[in-house]
């Protein structure tokens, strides 16, 4: 029998791509007010991506906001201007300093950046009127994270409880909000670290060089190689020493380690990434690490 029409099949990336796609779509048709949570990483990069093919050729129709710490790398800054200046989106900052200084969060100086941002996101969500949030969670990513939906409720405190989410049958997704409640939408939940890596070498996006291998002063801590810095001096038997490195993820900077790598292209990445037995937070997010239930705790109060 003559085959009258070609095999149509979409690649796995294209799938998650068109998925990713309709939920943004979905959320800036149905929301009032949503804003997508850009912190200059891969993850978020791949979102700012989606996000500008969901709406080309228009302008993406929506402000990005970042939670600054203070203490982030500066190469990952840069990429994060970079894309801000170049798509032509509004910025906003929401600082973690300022927020300090304002009253609005308590440095006890034991807490760390990292968990300082909660009250300082809450508050410019707050301040900003925002419904919905795009965040860069993958269900991958760490326990926690694999119990949202991609429609994640946050209470009028903007908080999560992890047995209160709504079902997904069928991907169709529950907006409704009452006064003063917001939702964080997934778009990337069902990709996996390997997936990011992929589609940012298929699309060739511009992300922070110090994901590639490089030159950089680091020291060992908890199991962790963290970079030497003026926000983190040295302890007591700790010796910093240059080290061929890369991260797979980026952050609080006093929190953030590095693995020791040569991968310098996205290629010898993925083949690193494809045989890692550990997820990137769970090898090199030292906030991660303070209790099994860390990440789950912070994202009741509120965190991303």
């Amino acid at each position: 029998m003559t085959q009258t029409h070609p095999d149509y099949r979409l690649s796995q990336l294209d799938q998650l791509e068109a998925e990713s796609i309709h939920i943004f779509r979905e959320v800036a048709a149905e929301f009032e007010k949503p804003v997508l949570m850009f912190s200059g990483g891969k993850d978020s990069i791949v979102m700012m991506r989606l996000a500008e093919k969901a709406f080309y050729p228009a302008k993406i129709p929506f402000p990005v906001l970042q939670v600054d710490t203070g203490y982030d790398f500066p190469e990952v800054l840069q990429t994060r201007d970079n894309w801000v200046s170049r798509l032509g989106v509004k910025l906003i900052v929401a600082s973690v300093e300022d927020a300090i200084k304002n009253g609005i969060v308590v440095d006890d100086g034991k807490t760390s950046r990292n968990r300082l941002q909660i009250g300082t996101l809450l508050n410019a969500l707050e301040e900003g009127g925002f419904t919905a949030a795009f965040g860069g969670g993958r269900r991958d990513e760490e326990k926690a994270r694999a119990k949202e939906r991609v429609y994640s409720h946050r209470d009028e405190f903007g908080q999560w409880d992890p047995k209160n989410q709504r079902p997904e049958l069928w991907s169709l997704y529950n907006g409704r909000l009452h006064e003063g409640e917001h939702m964080r939408i997934f778009p990337i939940s069902n990709w996996t670290e390997l997936d990011i890596w992929d589609y940012i070498g298929r699309e060739g996006i511009e992300i922070p060089s110090i994901y590639f291998s490089h030159q950089r002063r680091v020291f060992q801590r908890d199991g962790m190689l963290l970079t030497e810095s003026d926000y983190n001096p040295l302890r007591n038997g700790e010796v910093a020493e240059e080290r061929t490195v890369r991260f797979r993820t980026v952050g609080d900077l006093t929190l953030t380690g590095c693995v020791e790598s040569t991968a310098s292209t996205v290629q010898e990445i993925i083949e690193e990434v494809a045989i890692a037995r550990v997820t990137e937070r769970g090898a090199t997010r030292g906030d991660d690490r303070f209790s099994e239930a860390a990440m789950e705790d912070r994202k009741k109060e509120g965190y991303f």
